[in-house]
């Protein structure tokens, strides 16, 4: 049963064109303050084409496209969607090639990492490929690795095949996101959903790199599209039932925590979720095959993995910290405590220039986008708590919230990479809470935009100051 909406069915001019206003108005403001440190022109130009693109072909789709009928919706959004990555990708292909020298982002070590991991089979043969494995590559990142292997084994050893490739999978993760969505929050805000992440800069970023966010956010949103379908199908199937419980397997492979929180999202979705929604009967059997198939298949590896993820938490981040302190004085003071009320915002944007973090700054357009974003994202999930329903919503919200509670004590709660595997279940509820809007919210939204332009100045401040730069 879908959310009943109110209020808006498309995202508001009003919205878009304060969201771009604020951008520009930040950034003169940083650039103004921190004269000797200005973005440069390049990532100027990305930071502007980003927001521009995205609060602006947002409002005009999310009306354009509402007459459409849900089957050529979904059409329109897969092609395009394909089309603007594959855009990107040709794009950025050629310009990492003139800036770096080589077809991979700036200071891109863990892209050469899985690359040279990657490319192996094909040079080497299987037996080397083996062996490397199983000497530098543990468990909870062999599967990135692996897909690679397989990929260049069949396309050849050349990374624009395989970023190409990219692009078709994050277009079927904006579908999947859409029929999620729809699914959860009804029409309107799946549209807005779709259209969101169709226009994130962020998704098109990591079609155009060698790491595994894509396939990373493919697989979450896979598992959260069956799940939630067969949490509220009155039939229960086995293929329905094996699906979501494979891509929980497979993520092991590729980030520890992040199936660890998929775990936790369907075990706590099986018990919280409404009676409604998924009878008593229904919970125990599959909650049982869940259970039974865990164990049979790697259930011993992930209970160690998980268990040294946990037991290394706190040293872990207290490494992250000192090292960050080297770099920046101010980074002692980044406690989960500060992080904690941020975490849906965070990280903020990159619009200093710092040398060695080019790719944040190629992003400073990407991050402000979510920056303004997370309030709506916010407003929706205390919605859901006051309304009492977020039962109804449990799967999508553990996902969301207990993955962020994760990076809240991790060594990556700024990290920009580490926040995407749920940056698109942030815009569904972002979506939501626009289509809870009235008037007597613009206000706040007002409110909301001079917040994240002062965050934004006092966050450039920080990067400075920390170095000695300001």
């Amino acid at each position: 049963m879908t959310e009943n909406t109110q209020g808006l069915n498309y995202f508001p001019k009003f919205v878009a064109n304060r969201g771009l206003v604020c951008y520009v108005a930040t950034l003169l403001l940083v650039s103004a303050i921190f004269l000797n440190h200005v973005l440069p022109f390049q990532f100027v130009v990305f930071g502007f084409v980003s927001v521009f693109v995205f609060f602006s072909y947002s409002t005009s789709l999310s009306q354009s496209w509402r007459k459409f009928a849900p089957q050529l919706f979904t059409k329109k959004l897969f092609s395009t969607a394909l089309a603007i990555r594959i855009i990107y990708v040709v794009f950025i292909y050629f310009y990492y090639v003139e800036m770096t020298g080589e077809p991979f982002a700036y200071f891109a070590g863990d892209e050469k990492f899985y690359y040279g991991m990657g490319s192996l089979w094909r040079l080497y043969g299987l037996d080397e490929f083996l062996s490397e494995m199983r000497e530098f590559v543990p468990f909870s990142d062999s599967g990135y690795s692996w897909w690679l292997a397989i990929e260049y084994q069949l396309m050849g050893v050349n990374v624009l095949p395989t970023h190409l490739l990219k692009c078709l999978i994050d277009a079927f993760s904006c579908v999947l996101l859409y029929n999620l969505a729809d699914r959860n929050f009804g029409d309107a805000a799946a549209r807005m959903t779709a259209i969101f992440y169709m226009l994130l800069p962020n998704a098109w970023y990591y079609c155009g790199v060698t790491l595994k966010e894509t396939e990373m956010f493919f697989l979450v949103m896979l598992f959260a599209e069956r799940s939630d379908m067969v949490l509220r199908s009155p039939k229960i199937t086995l293929k329905e039932m094996i699906l979501p419980l494979m891509c929980i397997i497979i993520m092991f492979t590729f980030r520890t925590a992040m199936g660890g929180v998929m775990f936790a999202a369907m075990v706590g979705a099986l018990i919280l979720s409404s009676s409604k929604q998924m009878q008593a009967w229904k919970k125990v059997l599959y909650g049982s095959l869940f259970a039974v198939w865990m164990f049979l298949t790697v259930g011993v590896e992930i209970v160690q993995e998980t268990r040294d993820l946990w037991e290394g938490r706190a040293q872990n981040q207290s490494v992250g910290y000192e090292w960050r302190s080297e770099t920046n004085a101010y980074a002692k003071y980044a406690t989960a405590t500060v992080f904690a009320p941020l975490i849906f915002t965070i990280p903020f944007s990159s619009m200093v220039n710092v040398i060695g973090q080019e790719n944040q700054m190629m992003l400073n357009g990407a991050n402000f986008i979510k920056n303004i974003m997370s309030g709506f994202t916010i407003f929706a999930i205390l919605l859901l708590i006051t309304r009492g329903k977020w039962r109804e919503h449990v799967l999508p919200l553990a996902l969301t919230c207990g993955y962020l509670v994760v990076l809240v004590f991790s060594n990556f709660a700024h990290s920009e990479r580490f926040h995407f595997p749920v940056l698109g279940l942030e815009m569904m509820f972002a979506a939501y809470g626009i289509t809870q809007m009235t008037n007597k919210h613009k206000r706040w939204f007002n409110i909301w935009t001079i917040v994240i332009c002062v965050a934004n100045v006092l966050w450039a401040l920080i990067k400075l100051k920390g170095r000695g730069l300001a």
